[in-house]
């Protein structure tokens, strides 16, 4: 019987072989060639197979993921927002709002039992590029007055002027900038009538 395969050997013979002195030599050195033997049964080949050569896998290079950081929106703002009220207004030369309109701001919410502490004014002109949304995720607003077109937020629904609407869960106010409202009267009853509601 020939076998190809030397390790099928234990499977076809289950008893232990021996080899003896004289053919130990045969099969120390393998390089040396096999002798012909006439007249005998074909013998069985057995050669010592290496052991199979496992390929260890490579340790996986990982490339640096890059870290997506959210930017962490900040806004410099007047008040503590105590009611969630935001008031947006829109002065490019000042830190937040002029101090006649501060004044004059502070006495219309003390008609609604509001103070300073009680909203946030936020001066857009310092945050030009801020989005509607972003400005709803800081301050969480549950009223909104935006004093002036200039004051509007980008991303925000229309507003129609001195009309509030709901926005969300937002009760939304666009009216006059506090510029255009001192002077006049008109604007100035519209703008009260619509804050009494807000």
């Amino acid at each position: 019987m020939k076998v190809e395969n030397p390790v099928a050997l234990r499977f076809i013979l289950q008893d232990e072989l021996y080899l003896l002195k004289a053919d130990k030599a045969m099969y120390e050195n393998l390089a040396i060639a096999e002798p012909e033997i006439e007249n005998i049964a074909p013998a069985v080949t057995v050669t010592a197979s290496p052991p199979p050569v496992t390929k260890q896998p490579e340790p996986a290079v990982q490339s640096p993921v890059p870290e997506v950081k959210t930017p962490v929106v900040s806004f410099n703002y007047l008040g503590k927002n105590l009611k969630r009220f935001l008031v947006l207004v829109h002065y490019p030369e000042l830190e937040f709002i002029d101090d006649a309109h501060l004044a004059a701001l502070t006495n219309i919410i003390k008609r609604k039992d509001l103070s300073i502490d009680d909203i946030v004014i936020l001066n857009l002109a310092r945050h030009a590029s801020v989005q509607y949304n972003e400005l709803v995720n800081f301050f969480k607003p549950a009223r909104l007055l935006v004093l002036g077109k200039n004051a509007m937020p980008q991303g925000i629904a229309p507003l129609a002027l001195n009309a509030t609407r709901a926005l969300g869960d937002i009760t939304g106010l666009y009216s006059f900038a506090f510029g255009e409202m001192m002077d006049n009267v008109e604007h100035k009853k519209a703008f009260w009538e619509q804050m009494k509601t807000l």
